[in-house]
């Protein structure tokens, strides 16, 4: 018989050292869970956490529940399915790697988590990650998201799953008629608070700290974050936020409840659907058909519905009311319009104008903070055959601030785990103590400390002075394609 919650000590000898492993099964909320040694000796991951009940039928649009129970020891060994998506096997410079190619389901509402301690009351920072994607594509399941890198520098990393699509963002008059809220939508954002909810009541057995939980993300995963934020359902869940190309200053709230609602009404027409009910009972195949090009519907952003999310970032950041925390965001060298081959000055005023909205909005922030916030820019390029042509792309940089080169074949040098080593390390550093800043790496100053400046990354340590004044106002912005 298995002793509920045993966490005991194992060693390993490794390279002349003792390395001490969490051993299994660990009692979750849902039930005990058993896990697998990671790559490295002392780490252990927990693959396909359910953190909450499968939302299939009655519970397709609904908020997330809490997950089902289940008896003996379930054996995390494996990812469970992604959320529903188009799987593109085009290997296009963020496809293969950054994308999700397994399977997919709507019973999709798992997590992972890569921990290195030893026993449940070491609590080690906590980072949980989400994915990029557009909110239309993405798991936790993906390599390079993994948590062996960072947990292998000693935090305890989260991956997880969220409804993507018109399973996680279409809002209805009916949903929010029937909801005792009065709203509908934002089911992706209510994932994400869920699973935040279940690290900050359960990462303690796993030797997490649940006061010390910071939420990172890249892109649309950003964009997410920027809604949680400002949402009074995650208060208290983290103290700490990362935004890779993406956030605040260019928040992506699609627009009011009512607006949404209209867009969900209008599905329904496409699908031939008279009711909710009927929607709910096609299979989800069906629902995720292909619409007619012209419908203009894509359901991939959150939505300001007065309850999950009161009012847009910029709103609620102008009134003082979002969370406060340290937090770190920045940009790609090559994105937002600017890419190698481009005229060199259409180039470095796209950066310029993108590092402005930066500092701009550090600035108005630091007028009602506490906290401090640190800013990027990131310019080094991921190899491979089309470096030339791509150079730091969006996405670039997840490999190397999440210490996970070794999921990618490409051609990594020296100098890229160089890189990889050092902004892993100011990963880490922030989780832990709010401020990037540590040992062996050159300083990186606060807006506190220097408020019209942005961090070099990459090719080269160092601040950028970012000047102020009317020349880089946010209409001079170029931008091209849609944001992923």
């Amino acid at each position: 018989m298995v002793k509920p919650c045993a966490v005991i000590v194992c060693s390993l000898l490794t390279s002349g050292s003792v390395i001490a492993a969490i051993q299994n099964p660990v009692r979750t909320e849902g039930g005990l869970v058993s896990g697998v040694p990671g790559k490295h000796a002392g780490v252990t991951v927990f693959r396909g956490i359910p953190y909450a009940a499968p939302p299939v039928g009655p519970l397709r649009w609904q908020p997330p529940q809490p997950p089902l129970k289940w008896e003996g020891v379930r054996a995390a060994n494996r990812f469970g399915a992604s959320c529903v998506q188009a799987i593109n096997a085009e290997k296009k410079p963020w496809t293969h790697e950054f994308l999700e190619h397994g399977e997919v389901s709507e019973d999709c509402l798992f997590l992972n988590i890569w921990t290195p301690a030893a026993r449940a009351d070491e609590k080690r920072a906590v980072l949980v990650y989400l994915h990029g994607g557009a909110n239309i594509e993405g798991s936790g399941a993906i390599p390079l998201y993994g948590g062996e890198g960072l947990a292998h520098k000693g935090i305890v990393m989260v991956t997880i799953n969220y409804r993507l699509g018109v399973f996680g963002f279409m809002a209805h008059p009916e949903l929010s008629s029937a909801s005792p809220n009065h709203v509908s939508g934002n089911y992706g954002i209510l994932d994400q608070i869920a699973a935040l909810r279940w690290v900050h009541d359960n990462i303690a057995a796993f030797g997490g700290d649940p006061e010390r939980v910071t939420v990172a993300g890249q892109s649309a995963g950003a964009f997410d974050i920027a809604a949680l934020v400002v949402s009074p359902l995650a208060k208290g869940l983290f103290q700490r936020a990362i935004f890779e190309s993406g956030g605040p200053p260019d928040n992506r709230i699609e627009g009011r409840l009512a607006d949404s609602e209209a867009d969900g009404v209008k599905f329904m027409g496409l699908k031939g659907a008279r009711s909710v009910a009927e929607l709910r009972a096609m299979g989800w195949r069906e629902i995720f058909a292909p619409l007619p090009r012209d419908s203009g519907l894509r359901f991939t952003r959150a939505i300001v519905d007065g309850y999950a999310i009161p009012a847009s970032p910029d709103e609620v950041y102008q009134a003082g009311n979002e969370m406060d925390v340290p937090m770190l965001m920045g940009i790609n060298a090559d994105e937002n319009g600017a890419k190698p081959g481009a005229p060199a000055g259409r180039n470095e005023a796209i950066r310029k104008q993108q590092r402005y909205l930066q500092v701009e909005w550090a600035a108005t922030r630091l007028a009602g903070s506490k906290t401090p916030a640190y800013l990027y820019f990131y310019n080094h390029v991921l190899p491979g055959p089309e470096a030339a042509k791509y150079g730091a792309f969006h996405s670039a940089e997840i490999p190397y601030f999440l210490n996970n080169l070794a999921e990618s074949d490409r051609p990594f040098t020296q100098r890229d785990h160089r890189v990889a080593e050092e902004l892993s390390s100011y990963w880490v550093n922030f989780a832990e103590r709010g401020d990037p800043n540590g040992k062996g790496l050159p300083h990186w100053p606060s807006t506190a400390e220097q408020p019209r400046v942005v961090m070099e990354l990459g090719d080269r340590y160092g601040p950028i002075p970012v000047p102020g004044g009317r020349r880089w106002e946010r209409a001079a912005t170029i931008k091209e394609g849609a944001v992923r």
